[in-house]
């Protein structure tokens, strides 16, 4: 387990160090996480960085492990910025919490080696699609979950969601918008569950492609619910046209659960999953 004996510490930090936090959102209320100051949106990037501001009393440029869309929620965000006056991981944590409305969150603040970067020195990232099979929509899990009524094998999607795994070309799975120099991509993991009415696709890869979850969630259900065979996801995969695929499933189903990074950065612990669902 990570070392997070610093995670609220008083003491300062020398002015210039790094700082690494996790960061908790309910995406349903941003127009996704990166800043867009050319129009008038609002963003987790640009909510967080006042908030940050106000701690330091100038502005601050946060960057993030992967930036979500619009309605898509982070639960395990990492983030990192160079702290420019020397204040402490509590204040980091408490000080920009008290200036953050109730639907973001910072974990934890950790002082970081200078050659630590939030993007490009993770691992993987671990997504989490949850969809809430019942006839009726929920009204509870609204903007939490996505939603489909057609009855959904998750035993099948998950035999289907088993030809995903490897380093291959995800050109079937990719955004139109993608600009993404390559469409090559290592999934390491992928599982479909049930949980009572909820079904949950957890996915992690090395990277990932814009839209790329969302668009294998909505093939997926289509061979849940016997639209599509089993064998349907190896084919898209081969014929690398996005347009054979299904529609893109909707974002507020979706969450950026965990980052990895390497082991001598001694972040914390990444968080279990979206509390709507156990580990």
């Amino acid at each position: 387990m990570a070392d997070t004996r610093h995670r609220f510490s008083p003491d300062p930090l020398p002015p210039g160090s790094r700082v690494a936090c996790r960061i908790e959102y309910n995406g349903s209320q941003f127009n996704g996480w990166q800043s867009q100051p050319h129009l008038n949106v609002t963003t987790v990037q640009q909510t967080l960085e006042a908030a940050l501001a106000c701690v330091a009393n100038q502005p601050l440029r946060v960057h993030c492990a992967g930036r979500t869309d619009t309605g898509v929620h982070g639960v395990g965000q990492v983030v990192h910025f160079d702290d420019p006056v020397g204040r402490s991981c509590k204040n980091w944590v408490y000080g920009t919490n008290a200036n953050l409305p109730a639907s973001v969150r910072v974990h934890w603040a950790v002082p970081v080696p200078e050659e630590f970067h939030a993007r490009f020195t993770a691992l993987s990232r671990r997504y989490r699609y949850v969809i809430a099979n019942t006839p009726v929509r929920p009204a509870l899990l609204a903007g939490q979950v996505s939603w489909q009524r057609r009855p959904l094998d998750a035993a099948q999607m998950h035999g289907a969601a088993q030809a995903l795994l490897g380093e291959q070309d995800f050109s079937a799975f990719q955004a139109a918008s993608c600009q993404s120099s390559t469409p090559m991509r290592n999934v390491q993991r992928v599982a479909v569950e049930r949980f009572g009415d909820l079904v949950a696709i957890d996915i992690q890869a090395n990277a990932f492609l814009h839209h790329m979850v969302r668009n294998i969630a909505g093939s997926l259900m289509a061979v849940g619910d016997g639209r599509q065979s089993t064998g349907w996801i190896r084919e898209l995969l081969d014929g690398r046209d996005r347009t054979l695929a299904a529609e893109t499933a909707p974002p507020h189903g979706l969450y950026l659960v965990a980052v990895a990074y390497p082991e001598q950065f001694n972040l914390p612990p990444a968080p279990t999953g979206p509390m709507i669902l156990p580990p």
